[in-house]
């Protein structure tokens, strides 16, 4: 593996874990796809800093169970947002 690919997946993995962020905002963060930052903590990581995956990868699994719970919150956002403008 490429040196700035093991560098990468470190870097994104402690911007996981030290902000709590989902794997969308660490995309956008970091410019890459979702499908990369996924592919460097899950796959990668693993190879390189199996405890920092693991660390990684808690966070990300906390981030999924609550992602319904975000996704309502933001639906609920856009209802009252777009009702408060007819008014």
């Amino acid at each position: 593996m490429k040196d700035y690919i093991e560098e990468r997946a470190i870097s994104i993995a402690n911007y996981i874990i030290d902000s709590n962020a989902t794997v969308r905002q660490t995309a956008k963060a970091f410019g890459v796809s979702k499908s990369t930052v996924h592919k460097d903590v899950t796959e990668r990581l693993a190879q390189v800093n199996p405890a920092l995956a693991a660390e990684a990868r808690k966070v990300l699994d906390v981030n999924k169970s609550e992602r319904h719970i975000r996704g309502g919150l933001a639906t609920k956002e856009k209802y009252l947002h777009q009702h408060s403008e007819m008014l």
